[in-house]
């Protein structure tokens, strides 16, 4: 305890005001630091000890507020210990969207960064002759960096990531670290993660205009009066990234990004949320979103796929379905059989921190065995006892195209193309261009055209214009006669009906497109999609020429009719 004069000479009220802050400081750090040792997967068990820790840091917020002037003339409090306050309540918002999916935690995540940034709470740690305290800085803004892209604020991240530069610099100029090579590959990741992006989309001010790629209200095709589908419900989603060359950042993908995003909606608060004026405090409840509940798994190894995979099945409510999305280099078998079984085809890279060179796997001494560090179709297979979605984004996704239906349960894979023509794989560091399309297809349909920047209004005129492909195609879907019903089953979900949707979308773009020629390079899926009625149909390779001539990229397509001469 620091103060002005002796403790004698306290007044008691504020000697109590301070040991209670102590108290509650102390209680705080512990329960921080006990969230690291609680289970990762499973919706139940972490939810009353992550309320204790929130109930305590509330406290804790409030009280300092309440008694600033006793704590900074008699604990000597700092500013920058205010600010790692706020720090620790916006990674416990954070970590509540990672548990949740519920998106406007995010906002609050951001309130309190933003708060620490604009009362410059970590200002004076500069001056202060103590490293780990600007590596607390650091991780600040690396945090805050995170939370800035995933609500797609790419303007302030820009403006963080040259901060952090400055930081870094002055950091390593001042302390003779041996971390300096680690923050400066930070730096570069977010940088390579923020140019991920294939196109940019343009003001008529020429500003860059930042998209939201979540789900907004009335984003879907609706239901028509009298369509019969299933009534799952996406509960549970699991979205592994394993792609060794991959642009990342803080244990996430493009691709993972891209996807997560794909299974959010728009936050309802967005607007109102991040211009907070008053004073800054914990809310408890943000405005509820439906989302459905993901683990993401970077880098996974066999036993941890499988065990948040069990936890998920173990948890999937009545009428719900899980998702699996694999976007992980692939593993192929070593020797063919006369029978393929779900174990003789190979499936995608699982983590290991051996036989792996340069992220392709060594031979097996024998030849008979399987690949151990690999998800296999017949992996899957026990968990094909409840509704499964899956989609596989791998050089060897064709490996789940024979899956077996053995439970009765439905069953859908959409698998990626396996090869892609030499000029697309170069962009592969910077996202698979079949998540692309699953995420935003306008912006795939852009980047197979070579087409790297837009302006806003055309942007707008084509967007519209696929609101009505995405109908027909919905209508393609629900009218065919012989579609197999597991894709009737997943329709009434939003989620998976815009998946689909997007996915035939893709397919008979692909199909099209004169640089696509083998059939490895077209998406594919199990069940198989009727091709006339779906990827093929005359209707939608209508509108597929409609879009390339509003783009002026018609030249890039093969007429309908002379598809039979490739």
């Amino acid at each position: 305890m620091t103060g002005l004069g002796a403790e004698d000479d306290i007044p008691l009220g504020e000697r109590k005001t301070v040991t209670d802050f102590c108290y509650l400081l102390d209680k705080s750090k512990q329960l921080f630091n006990g969230l690291r040792d609680l289970p990762q997967y499973g919706h139940k068990q972490w939810q009353s000890y992550f309320g204790r820790t929130f109930d305590v840091y509330t406290k804790l917020w409030k009280f300092q507020q309440q008694h600033r002037q006793v704590l900074d003339n008699r604990y000597g409090l700092k500013r920058w210990q205010i600010g790692e306050v706020a720090s620790k309540i916006g990674q416990l918002y954070y970590h509540y969207y990672l548990r949740t999916s519920e998106t406007s935690y995010l906002n609050e995540a951001f309130s309190f960064y933003s708060a620490i940034r604009q009362r410059s709470y970590y200002y004076q740690v500069s001056k202060e002759e103590r490293p780990e305290l600007v590596v607390k800085k650091l991780r600040y803004y690396a945090r805050y960096i995170v939370v800035c892209l995933l609500l797609n604020k790419m303007d302030l991240v820009k403006v963080l990531v040259k901060e952090l530069s400055e930081e870094i610099e002055d950091y390593t100029q001042r302390f003779n670290t041996e971390d300096q090579l680690e923050w400066n590959l930070v730096l570069q990741e977010v940088a390579a993660f923020v140019e991920a992006d294939p196109v940019m989309v343009v003001s008529e001010e020429n500003a860059v205009v930042i998209m939201s790629n979540r789900l907004l209200e009335g984003g879907v095709p609706p239901l028509e009066q009298g369509m019969v589908v299933g009534q799952l419900a996406l509960a549970d989603a699991l979205i592994v990234g394993n792609c060794a060359t991959q642009v990342k950042f803080s244990e996430l993908t493009i691709d993972m990004f891209r996807m997560l995003q794909a299974l959010e909606r728009e936050p309802v608060n967005l607007a109102t949320q991040t211009n907070k004026t008053g004073p800054l405090e914990p809310c408890e409840k943000p405005a509820k979103r439906e989302n459905p509940h993901k683990y993401l798994l970077y880098k996974p190894t066999f036993s941890q796929l499988y065990t948040f995979l069990s936890a998920s099945f173990k948890e999937l409510p009545a009428n719900s379905a899980l998702l699996v999305y694999l976007s992980a280099s692939g593993v192929f078998p070593t020797a063919r059989n006369e029978y393929d079984g779900p174990y003789d085809v190979g499936g995608v890279l699982t983590n290991t921190n051996r036989d792996v060179v340069n992220g392709e796997t060594i031979q097996k001494r024998n030849q008979a065995q399987k690949e151990m560090h690999c998800l296999h179709p017949g992996d899957l297979y026990p968990f094909t006892r409840k509704p499964l979605f899956v989609i596989v984004d791998s050089s060897n996704s064709t490996a789940y195209k024979n899956f077996t239906n053995l439970f009765g349960q439905p069953i859908v894979c959409l698998l990626s193309p396996t090869v892609y023509p030499k000029s697309m794989q170069d962009q592969s560091q910077r996202g698979s261009l079949f998540t692309l399309f699953l995420y935003n297809p306008l912006m795939g349909f852009l980047s197979v055209c070579g087409l790297s920047s837009m302006r806003q209004g055309l942007w707008d005129k084509a967007q519209d214009f696929l609101r009505k492909v995405y109908r027909d195609i919905g209508t393609l879907i629900t009218r065919s006669r012989v579609i197999d019903q597991a894709f009737l089953q997943f329709y009434g979900d939003e989620f998976l009906r815009l998946l689909m949707i997007r996915f035939v979308f893709c397919s008979a773009t692909l199909r099209l497109h004169k640089l696509f020629r083998e059939s490895r390079s077209f998406p594919d899926s199990y069940p198989q999609l009727p091709k006339q009625d779906t990827v093929e149909n005359t209707a939608l390779q209508k509108h597929v020429h409609e879009l390339a001539a509003m783009l002026d990229v018609q030249n890039l397509f093969c007429d309908s009719s002379s598809l039979d001469n490739y």
